[in-house]
């Protein structure tokens, strides 16, 4: 007789097979429509509990960690919607810090599923399978029950699904050219659409953003009346120290400045988004210079605990391996700039898959001239680049000589360590693995690696 971990494992699969098998999350229809019915039908679970929003291009999962870590060390109970997940679809909707567990999951999903119903025959389209799993969040939080949710966006801002919340405290992390089809051509368009997460009366934490990319936050910020804070004026990383497993900040605050803080992460860019956090939860407390800063003591400890897998992740040594979920060229470059800075490599290797719609010859540029030769595979996303395409981008970029192609993932990783280990003396000390290009390929690499299940 199968035990109860085993019966909700089963029913979990058989969910995610029904969710998975809508209109996917990487389309997107311009309308509101059919999610705000269904959170009506399900008495507006989103307005139980209060809000912090996130958007942008690339940070946003970091950025809300580490919101999460910080409102929780203060005692908070909180729900937390990222997406896509790297292995299992129970890592999209976080409670107290972990993931829900399959019943959960599967209980929620069975409360839910009559007014899915519903819903789907009320519009031209079913919901899609990223409504479905907001509006299961949103549910889920409201049973929980949390007191605060940190929310996500899925693609943009405006027409996100996300966007029934009503934040009071809204993050947008850089903004830089991705999912232009959907979202526009220019920084300054893609900008505006992710605006429509700054509600009317919120406080907007903007990080450092391109000229389009701030004029166009700024304009909406005026248009509802919102309070802005900028990073570089209002809050900012004031000093950055390479440690031991990460790095040391000062950050100066909405509420005052903030040293020693340790912070178990790698790169300028994580640095960014410790700032832009402890600014949204300064904001969200109501921490300004007139009523002072957070508890210092409980913010260095907030921050030491804060973990982002698949972000930059160390998994093994001699040689290194590196897993990054960096899929477009602005999030290539953060990422490179952080291996430059923490890793000191003879020899770095790069394993690669991508997803199609993605900027593959701009990734790749970024990468030429830092690693020795490429790894091109395949992850097993039905959105991914063919292994002979991407061989064939990378034989451009690269040259013939210094591109391997093995469509199988775990093959990729083999060749990437065995092309590593080919140093002049012989030793793997100081050789790197890089596998990077997709949260998918990052996940898939992560469960092969034994990181995950």
């Amino acid at each position: 007789m199968a035990t109860e971990a085993e019966k909700y494992a089963s029913l979990l699969r058989q969910v995610e097979a029904e969710v998975t098998g809508r209109w996917g999350e990487g389309r997107i229809n311009p309308t509101t429509e059919r999610i705000a019915a269904l959170l009506d039908l399900l008495g507006s679970p989103q307005r139980a509990y209060r809000s912090i929003h996130l958007t942008g291009t690339n940070g946003k999962t970091s950025t809300a960690r580490m919101v999460d870590e910080l409102l929780r060390a203060f005692g908070l109970r909180t729900g937390r919607f990222t997406s896509p997940h790297l292995t299992k679809i129970t890592e999209r909707i976080v409670l107290d810090g972990a993931p829900v567990s399959d019943r959960v999951f599967v209980e929620g999903y069975r409360d839910i599923a009559p007014y899915i119903e519903l819903v789907d025959g009320q519009f031209d389209h079913p919901l899609s399978f990223f409504e479905v799993m907001v509006a299961l969040t949103y549910a889920i939080f409201a049973d929980a029950p949390v007191d605060v949710a940190v929310v996500e966006v899925g693609m943009g801002g405006t027409w996100d699904a996300t966007n029934q919340i009503d934040a009071e405290v809204a993050v947008v992390t850089p903004v830089d050219l991705d999912h232009m089809t959907y979202l526009g051509p220019d920084v300054g368009t893609i900008a505006a659409e992710k605006a429509g997460i700054i509600k009317p009366g919120a406080t907007a934490i903007l990080a450092s953003q391109q000229v389009p990319a701030a004029e166009a936050l700024l304009r909406r910020a005026v248009e509802v009346d919102a309070t802005v804070a900028r990073e570089g004026l209002e809050f900012g990383v004031l000093e950055r120290t390479i440690a031991v497993g990460g790095q040391v900040l000062t950050i100066q605050g909405l509420g005052g400045t903030y040293d020693e803080v340790f912070l178990p992460l790698f790169g300028a860019h994580q640095a960014q988004n410790a700032a832009c956090a402890l600014a949204a939860v300064e904001a969200f407390f109501g921490a300004s210079g007139a009523t002072g800063a957070l508890d210092i003591e409980v913010v260095r400890e907030a921050f030491a605990a804060v973990r982002s897998p698949g972000r930059l992740e160390a998994l093994r040594s001699s040689p290194t391996i590196l897993v990054d979920a960096a899929h477009n060229p602005h999030g290539m470059k953060a990422t490179l700039d952080a291996i430059a800075e923490g890793f000191d490599f003879r020899r770095l290797v790069a394993v690669v898959g991508v997803l199609g719609d993605k900027d593959v010859e701009g990734m790749l540029a970024l990468l030429e001239p830092v690693v020795a030769e490429i790894v091109v595979t395949q992850n097993s996303s039905l959105r991914s680049l063919d292994v002979d395409e991407l061989a064939r981008i990378a034989v451009e970029v690269f040259g013939p000589d210094r591109v391997v192609v093995e469509p199988r993932l775990d093959d990729a990783i083999d060749a990437a360590v065995t092309s590593a280990e080919a140093t002049e003396d012989g030793y793997a000390s100081g050789t790197g693995v890089l596998v990077t290009g997709s949260v998918v390929t990052a996940g898939e690499a992560r469960v092969l690696l034994g990181a995950a299940p």
